[in-house]
């Protein structure tokens, strides 16, 4: 019986061995298996976060208005005798730019100097008179009072004659003019364009809420797309001191400097202009933030040391962390909260890791980060 005895115990034992050993070969397969379909590294951009000043900007769609611009035209019609400029000229004050006929006019203003002249001396001579008392004052109102009736009518005449000589009422470049010798003008007939371009106004708006910001005297700058990559530099002229009640926006002038003519009266253009005092961010491509039903996320490349090689090599993961972003400018972005100077963040490649993830950095091709990026056309 005891030999019976150690014998059935010596099988049971080796059954729970054999159990036991099976389950330790079943880990360690499971282990092995699990260890080789671990995530793969993934491949991204990165750069790390760093301190830059930010002038803070608004920006709005203006529209150039010359500092001085007129249609001519003529205030009494006529035929038109000659012609002194040429579309495109530069007029000085006072050039005479077209003359009508006024001829008539001529002729009649000589013979109200004629009268006035006889006048005069009908005036002289009824004052002599009356200082010998061969006269009554009542006679000699009435020369005087021709003599200033037939005054009037002369300048009246010359004041037509003026009239038919148009001039330039400021300096300035003239546009195109349809106008030829022989032709007959109706008054107000429009002859042509004078605009003074050395200085150009601008016009635009922006919302009621930036009305703080606003200061006479503050630095604009505008940009055009017939100039790519060129600013004109200028400053605020005037603020309107109502808002737009239908769209709570409030209007601006600003002038700015054409010396060379380059910019013409009627563009559209770009103006930005600085809003408060320069601040300092932590900037970022926009890129690298993500955005989720939480919020805005970016993933930062952190060193974690891995237990199974001697010395602990340190590998880099991806970890993921909310943030919050401020202004934007360009290909760049503020961030306010959520991670530190210094910090490696993920630029790009973001849309295959999670946290945890494996992370080889290649930086040979990288995500725009330009402050103030130019659009190009091929």
């Amino acid at each position: 019986m005891t030999k019976r005895m150690i014998i059935m115990l010596a099988i049971v034992g080796a059954v729970f061995a054999a159990i036991i050993g099976y389950q330790m070969f079943v880990a360690s397969m499971m282990k092995q298996m699990l260890t080789a379909n671990a995530q793969p590294p993934a491949t991204v951009t990165a750069a790390k976060a760093r301190i830059e000043t930010w002038q803070s900007q608004l920006g709005a769609v203006g529209t150039l208005r010359s500092l001085q611009g007129v249609e001519i035209s003529n205030e009494v019609a006529g035929i038109v005798k000659k012609v002194h400029f040429k579309s495109g000229d530069t007029a000085a004050k006072g050039d005479l730019l077209l003359e009508l006929n006024a001829d008539d006019n001529l002729a009649q203003l000589d013979a109200l100097k004629a009268a006035e002249k006889l006048a005069e001396i009908t005036f002289e001579r009824d004052t002599g008179q009356f200082e010998a008392k061969a006269i009554s004052r009542a006679q000699l109102d009435a020369s005087e009072a021709d003599l200033k009736s037939k005054t009037a009518q002369v300048a009246q005449q010359q004041a037509i004659i003026a009239k038919k000589r148009i001039r330039a009422p400021f300096s300035g470049r003239l546009g195109i003019t349809m106008v030829n010798p022989g032709q007959y003008l109706n008054a107000a007939e429009s002859i042509v364009s004078l605009q003074n371009t050395k200085s150009l106004y601008v016009d635009f708006a922006l919302p009621q809420k930036y009305l703080g910001a606003l200061k006479t005297s503050g630095i604009i700058s505008v940009a055009s797309d017939a100039f790519a990559g060129e600013h004109f530099a200028g400053r605020i002229s005037a603020i309107n001191p109502a808002v737009d009640a239908n769209t709570r926006n409030v209007r601006v002038e600003g002038v700015i400097d054409n010396e060379g003519g380059r910019l013409a009266p009627g563009m559209f253009v770009n103006v930005r202009l600085d809003s408060g005092a320069p601040r300092d961010y932590i900037t970022l491509p926009q890129t690298a933030i993500g955005f989720n039903a939480y919020g805005s996320t970016v993933f930062i490349a952190r060193k974690e040391k891995s237990g199974d090689q001697a010395g602990g090599e340190a590998a880099l993961i991806a970890q993921q962390v909310f943030v919050k972003t401020g202004d934007t400018r360009g290909d760049q972005v503020a961030i306010l909260e959520g991670i530190d100077e210094g910090d490696m963040v993920v630029t790009s490649g973001q849309l295959k890791l999670k946290n945890g993830t494996p992370l080889i950095i290649n930086n040979d091709v990288l995500p725009a980060n330009d402050p103030s990026p130019r659009p190009q056309e091929q």
